[in-house]
């Protein structure tokens, strides 16, 4: 359906189930709510599921991202939603880059929050550019971090709308390399989600911006990967709220998105030889810094599934819907 919000027109995917407690569902980057389709069909009928198509992504309003906001662009527009609907509490669920998405919004209006359910979250100190449990930046001004990072060949398959597997590069090679760790059902259908990506300096991957450091690249302020940069997203703060729903943090061991040795953390890859020139910069250890951010904020359990990927709801959906439920239902 489409929602008319105060920022912008969203899309929202239903099960056509408008009663019950409400499940918001936020997506991650480079995918769109059709991620979220088959687990919204599970979810027992007490339940409403509602998944938007974040800005930039699906068939929501293509508005711009300002970075400088780190993902409170992307927050903002989520709440804003909650409010056309009439949503005064909700249950909150966000995978990868949506887990930072709804840990904004819990930050910023936690008397809406039922319950948060991180999957494979980014870390609440940004994507790269830090190093130590306590997110501390490797430059000030987030060298390491940002557009800069993303692979320029990949962006051009995504834009192009490249569906084949020939290049290891292809949306449909880094879905089975990095989404997950092994072969899931309906591959076109995921595929297809991605390639709906809006491509460019406002949206994915952003406005890259070259630094004097290495490995060369700043985030600049504009665009998906710059907000996610340390210097423009940074959660340290959650342990002071006053209200505090319970939290599930659920993530595949095998994750090579989000992870303490990340193949898409420029650092690691340095470590690795893969970018020449390192001058030992630590890799971000992302899982590590999301344990200390929610041992401080307290009311947390984490459940690591085995052999499983970036996409716990994809490769082992009863399991997930498992302990989805359970979390839901306390």
């Amino acid at each position: 359906m489409r929602v008319t919000t105060s920022r912008l027109v969203q899309n929202v995917l239903t099960t056509g189930n408008d009663q019950g407690e409400p499940v918001v569902f936020v997506h991650g980057n480079v995918s769109s709510a059709a991620f979220w389709r088959d687990t919204m069909a599970t979810l027992p009928e007490r339940y409403r599921p509602l998944a938007p198509d974040l800005r930039g992504f699906g068939q929501t309003d293509p508005e711009p991202v300002d970075a400088t906001r780190g993902l409170r662009d992307y927050s903002d527009d989520l709440l804003a939603l909650l409010d056309a609907l009439g949503l005064e509490r909700v249950h909150l669920v966000g995978w990868s880059m949506g887990g930072g998405v709804v840990l904004q919004a819990l930050r910023d209006r936690p008397s809406v929050v039922a319950s948060v359910t991180l999957v494979n979250p980014v870390s609440p100190y940004g994507y790269s550019g830090t190093e130590g449990a306590e997110g501390r930046l490797t430059h000030q001004d987030g060298t390491g971090s940002g557009a800069g990072a993303a692979n320029p060949d990949f962006v051009a398959r995504l834009q192009g709308g490249d569906r084949g597997d020939e290049a290891p590069t292809s949306p449909r090679s880094v879905f089975r390399s990095s989404y997950v760790a092994k072969p899931v059902a309906d591959e076109d259908f995921y595929v297809e989600s991605m390639l709906t990506t809006r491509v460019g300096p406002a949206h994915y991957p952003g406005d890259a911006v070259s630094s004097d450091a290495w490995p060369g690249v700043r985030p600049g302020v504009s665009g998906v990967l710059n907000a996610l940069a340390p210097t423009h997203f940074r959660l340290d703060d959650l342990h002071e709220l006053e209200v505090k729903p319970p939290i599930l943090w659920i993530r595949g061991a095998d994750d090579v998105i989000v992870s303490d040795t990340s193949l898409f953390d420029l650092a690691h890859l340095g470590a690795l030889g893969v970018v020449p020139g390192s001058p030992g910069t630590a890799a971000q250890p992302m899982v590590t810094q999301t344990r200390a951010v929610l041992e401080r904020y307290g009311p947390y359990t984490e459940v690591v599934l085995p052999e499983c990927g970036h996409s716990p709801h994809l490769e082992y959906p009863a399991e997930f819907q498992q302990a989805l439920q359970a979390h839901l239902s306390r």
